[in-house]
């Protein structure tokens, strides 16, 4: 079965970081490939890009990727960038972060297209892992109320590896080792929401 998904955010996305290029979408697509599933999985990461960023964006790109398949999905990573402070307020406000997801959430619904988010992961400073961590909470709600699967990053703020991968770098990305720390998180996930919600 041809199952293509797209993984639409940010520089962490891109796997910013990593002189391997995989960042944490090549070993979680890897995995799910190494378990039996004939999976395109389409890395659609822009640095910078905050949650309204992508919501502009996400129909436009998935729309030439998932076509031609036999199932389709969508993953969302998104809000670091939304936290980040810019002339001292918040990129984007929260409320709107919540707002763009709802909006792909349900654009991609109905277009019968499972969905599942990843929230933001906590780096070196620790006011915008406060915000994020805050703004991971509120996505979560938004993706219960429409029983969309949703994946909390914020624990890899107690992880060494993360932690010191995250410091030695530009305080924002880590290198190979920390994005596996981050796959390992959304691996089984994944590979549950393939299994329930894109081609039970």
């Amino acid at each position: 079965m041809d199952v293509r998904v797209c993984v639409l955010g940010d520089s962490f996305t891109a796997g910013v970081g990593d002189p391997t290029g995989a960042g944490w979408v090549g070993p979680v697509a890897t995995a799910a490939r190494g378990a039996g599933w004939d999976l395109t999985a389409y890395a659609l990461g822009v640095r910078r890009d905050t949650s309204a960023d992508v919501a502009r964006r996400w129909l436009a790109e998935t729309g030439w990727r998932l076509r031609n398949g036999d199932r389709y999905g969508v993953v969302l990573a998104v809000g670091l960038n939304d936290v980040v402070l810019q002339d001292g307020r918040p990129r984007v406000p929260p409320e709107r972060s919540l707002a763009a997801l709802a909006g792909v959430l349900d654009g991609a619904s109905a277009r019968g297209w499972p969905v599942l988010v990843v929230g933001p992961p906590p780096v070196s400073g620790a006011g915008e892992s406060a915000r994020a961590a805050d703004l991971s909470a509120g996505l979560a709600g938004v993706c219960a109320v429409r029983s969309v699967p949703f994946v909390s990053t914020t624990g890899l703020a107690a992880d060494p590896v993360w932690v010191a991968e995250v410091a030695a770098g530009d305080a924002y990305h880590p290198s190979t080792r920390g994005y596996a720390r981050l796959a390992a998180l959304v691996e089984p996930v994944f590979r549950r929401w393939l299994a329930e919600r894109v081609a039970p």
